[in-house]
């Protein structure tokens, strides 16, 4: 891995709450391999990198809030099993074990106070 990687460079980036999700463990079918990552500013939303989008990304994106509130990392198990005939894109027929861990906490609120 090199400085130009653009998960690292925002995981080391100033500002709030952020969480680093890596796909740890697959079995069968996934988009991405152990080892893909993605990184979530829980405040604005904004991601970079991925994890095989679809619903298993939203499943993790749901998740980093809490995640970042509670400082502690969590698996999750994304199954992408639905049945093929379904509406869902979660039919690649595999699943993926990843660890999604706050990297970086929210910024503290400061208290103001007028000076009189």
């Amino acid at each position: 891995m090199t400085n130009d990687d653009p998960v690292l460079r925002a995981v080391a980036g100033d500002g709030g709450a952020l969480v680093l999700a890596t796909v740890v463990a697959t079995r069968g079918s996934v988009p991405r391999r152990a080892g893909s990552r993605m990184a979530i500013d829980v405040a604005t939303g904004a991601i970079v990198g991925t994890i095989g989008g679809g619903c298993g990304e939203a499943d993790v994106i749901a998740a980093a809030s809490g995640i970042a509130r509670s400082g502690e990392p969590r698996l999750l198990r994304v199954e992408l099993t639905d049945p093929v005939d379904s509406w869902s894109p979660a039919v690649c027929g595999g699943v993926m074990e990843i660890l999604v861990e706050p990297v970086r906490s929210p910024r503290p609120q400061h208290a103001s106070r007028d000076v009189e």
